[in-house]
């Protein structure tokens, strides 16, 4: 092999063969450029290249040495790295020990992925020799890695089997599916019953004021009939006339939604009809007892509009309980008080555990109340925004849970918030 300067500015070596008509081959970075000089054709003889050339020419043989062998080294450390990492993964046998195996083999720590980062030592030639072997050892360990994996789960699910005591005539184990509250089963009844009769439902806050719970609705200060209403107070407000308070009856949500539609109306003066149904809990501050309790469900029926009268209400509610207990269900009503309906009434149905005759369930009598109801009182609509000389309406009011009790023979009320499961599972 002969060399020669060709260019001092030259940053690269150029080895030449002894052949002159092979083409130069570029080797390392940071040299001289070296062209041939063989002695053909009137060129210098190798004897007239002067020593200067000539130790020029071992440098670049050296480096050439040099970089050849870092290379070689690469190469056995993959071939080392392959080999070890195989020898260990074989005797792995569980599947924490293999991910501690993937971390330090294939991790992003590990000495293959290190020799990736050292590629940028080597040669542009002998670059894509060491990373061609890296990613042929990175795919072996990886695929290696899959099956021995697969292996292992095998081999846990065969132990599992042969060892693990497995009845395949046991029946197998039901899920245990939850249920709503049978309260809430209730509710969504009477609701479905009311939608499907054209009813909206309407919602509204659980906390209200004494104006709104008690004297829009026609119970002045001190009136005797809050005294069958036990309320809790919530504060007091400031000079004390119109406390907060939770609400003792779904008929707060009459006066909201009277004026919601009047609000909405195009003309305040003719505001639309309504016929909404008003779901929520009530609150009552009373001895808790087999027929009473502190927190209870309550449905409000309310229809608005003109020539509106008492047997629109009578025809509402028969069809109401015909749809709720059957069809062939007798119905009765009663003259009762309100102070937001007048005329007042409460209806019943005829006992369905004793068929009228008479039992404890109904007290003898044959009949059993399920709610109260009457003419939305004029006061109360003009509190409402509607004027009670042109509009008129109805509204009630039922407790599902009463209507349960009734169904089902329920003697406690208590049993629907005592949280116990042997009660609720029933529904």
């Amino acid at each position: 092999m002969f060399v020669g300067i060709s260019g001092s500015r030259k940053r690269s070596i150029w080895v030449v063969p002894r052949d002159a008509k092979a083409p130069p081959v570029p080797f390392g970075t940071g040299g001289f450029c070296f062209a041939t000089c063989h002695c053909e054709g009137g060129d210098r003889p190798p004897e007239a290249i002067s020593l200067h050339w000539w130790g020029l020419l071992r440098q670049a043989e050296a480096l050439l040495a040099m970089t050849r062998l870092l290379e070689a080294r690469m190469l056995d450390k993959l071939n080392e790295i392959e080999r070890t990492a195989l020898e260990s993964l074989n005797a792995i046998k569980d599947q924490a020990v293999l991910e501690a195996w993937r971390v330090a083999n294939v991790g992003r720590s590990s000495p293959l992925m290190l020799v990736f980062s050292e590629l940028g030592k080597l040669s542009k030639e002998e670059r894509p020799v060491v990373g061609a072997a890296a990613n042929r050892v990175k795919a072996a360990l990886e695929s290696a890695l899959t099956e021995r994996a697969e292996a292992i789960k095998a081999a846990a699910l065969a132990k599992s089997l042969e060892e693990d005591e497995l009845d395949v005539t046991l029946p197998g184990r039901g899920v245990h599916l939850g249920r709503l509250h049978p309260s809430t089963q209730q509710l969504r009844r009477v609701l479905d019953i009311l939608a499907d009769m054209g009813f909206q439902v309407y919602t509204s806050r659980e906390v209200e004021t004494d104006e709104m719970n008690f004297q829009l609705l026609n119970f002045p200060p001190h009136h005797p009939a809050r005294d069958m209403l036990d309320t809790f107070f919530v504060d007091a407000g400031e000079r004390g006339d119109n406390p907060i308070l939770l609400r003792t009856h779904t008929s707060p949500g009459q006066i909201h939604a009277m004026r919601d539609a009047s609000r909405a109306a195009m003309n305040p003066d003719s505001p639309p009809p309504i016929r909404i149904a008003l779901p929520g809990m009530c609150f009552r501050y009373e001895q808790i007892t087999a027929r009473s309790e502190i927190q209870f469900n309550q449905v409000e029926g309310l229809v608005v509009g003109e020539n509106i009268t008492f047997a629109d209400l009578k025809g509402t509610l028969i069809d109401f309980a015909r749809r709720m207990f059957g069809q062939n269900v007798r119905t009765r009503f009663r003259a009762s008080y309100f102070p937001f309906t007048e005329p007042s009434a409460e209806m019943d149905v005829e006992c369905f555990v004793c068929g009228g005759v008479g039992c404890q369930v109904c007290k003898n009598s044959g009949w059993l109340e399920i709610l109260g109801c009457g003419m939305v009182h004029p006061v109360v609509l003009q509190n409402g925004g509607y004027d009670p000389e042109r509009y008129s309406g109805f509204a009630w009011g039922m407790g599902p849970e009463r209507q349960l009790m009734l169904r089902y023979r329920i003697d406690d009320i208590r049993y629907f918030w005592g949280n116990d499961l042997r009660f609720l599972e029933q529904f």
